[in-house]
């Protein structure tokens, strides 16, 4: 019996599917040997974005920041994780040259939604949380620091940040002091909770206003150690492994700021921002250049002391959660 056409068709695509390879997998994720030795051994592992270096502040500062946070992660136990987009790799793990080349370089700031093009192009890039996070997951990074995270700005235009979905579809804890300022904080905590994402304090009942300790919103969960916050992270990981979570630990109270400075200086960056029709990826870096001159460059040695704190919580969870999970070797 002849077969049906459309059966011989199909019978001679599927013989020449397996003569022809298929097609090479475009995403790279390139592991420096000492972040996947640590995680093949069990030791902890602590992710850190780029975006800082590359946007946050100007040469040399952002390459001694990028250099003290390392050090303060490997000062608590963990081996520091940098993550990056160069030429088309999406690196986990960056040694000084590379990370040098941010801190000097033109790297454009990159989300999640941005790595493919990035990827395609051979392009470089300096990840946001919401890339970081989804480096750090690839990877099996369970812990993440930053300063802030981005979340719902103020206003009505709906401009929500990325992070927020990342943390709801990626197993990493991140350690931050709370969401930036710039934002609606009341609106994305709320947010947060609708996609379901935990949102811890780390020693404070309250979400941390980022420049300074409170908010004035009320945080249903705290923990005050890092055993305490290890336990946290090992529940909830075993019961949602697809899904993050936030632990918000307070700018240290020598290094905040005063509530009315602040805001102030938020409300003049704001209208700056409106004047000059900044929207968009921009708006968050004009916003933070603003604050830094209304403050005269306080805005940034908060952000400073912040960032470095958030780093040593984060080791020091990283660490009890390795510890807690089996042997492990001396990350130093």
């Amino acid at each position: 019996m002849t077969p049906l056409p459309s059966i011989a068709l199909a019978t001679q695509a599927a013989r020449l599917s397996k003569s022809v390879p298929p097609p090479a997998d475009p995403f790279r994720l390139r592991v420096a040997d000492e972040v996947a030795a640590a995680l093949s051994q069990g030791r902890p592992v602590v992710a850190l974005e780029s975006t800082l270096i590359a946007h946050g502040l100007p040469w040399p500062d952002n390459i001694e920041l990028a250099q003290q946070v390392e050090a303060t992660v490997r000062a608590g136990g963990a081996v520091p994780a940098t993550v990056a987009m160069i030429a088309g790799e999406l690196c986990v793990g960056l040694d000084l040259e590379q990370i040098e080349s941010v801190a000097r370089g033109h790297f454009v700031k990159v989300a999640a939604a941005d790595l493919g093009p990035l990827v395609a192009t051979g392009g470089n890039g300096a990840t946001t949380v919401s890339a970081t996070v989804y480096a750090a997951a690839r990877a099996g990074i369970s812990v993440f620091a930053t300063g802030g995270i981005g979340g719902v700005h103020r206003g009505d235009a709906w401009d929500v940040s990325s992070d927020l979905t990342t943390l709801a579809s990626e197993p990493v804890c991140v350690v931050s002091a709370g969401a930036k300022a710039i934002l609606d904080l009341a609106r994305t905590l709320e947010y947060l909770e609708t996609l379901g994402v935990p949102v811890i304090g780390y020693g404070t009942d309250e979400l941390p206003a980022f420049y300074s300790r409170r908010s004035g919103l009320r945080l249903p969960h705290r923990v005050d150690t890092k055993e305490q916050a290890a336990a946290l992270l090992r529940a909830h990981f075993a019961l949602h492994p697809h899904r993050g979570l936030l632990l918000c630990n307070p700018i240290p109270e020598s290094s905040a700021l005063d509530d009315g400075l602040i805001e102030n200086a938020i409300s003049s960056a704001l209208h700056s921002a409106e004047a000059a029709h900044i929207s968009g990826k921009g708006l968050t870096p004009f916003l933070l250049s603003a604050i830094a001159k209304e403050t005269e460059n306080r805005s940034i040695l908060a952000n400073r002391a912040l960032v470095l704190a958030n780093a040593q919580v984060a080791a020091d969870v990283a660490f009890e959660l390795a510890a807690s999970q089996g042997p492990q070797a001396d990350a130093t």
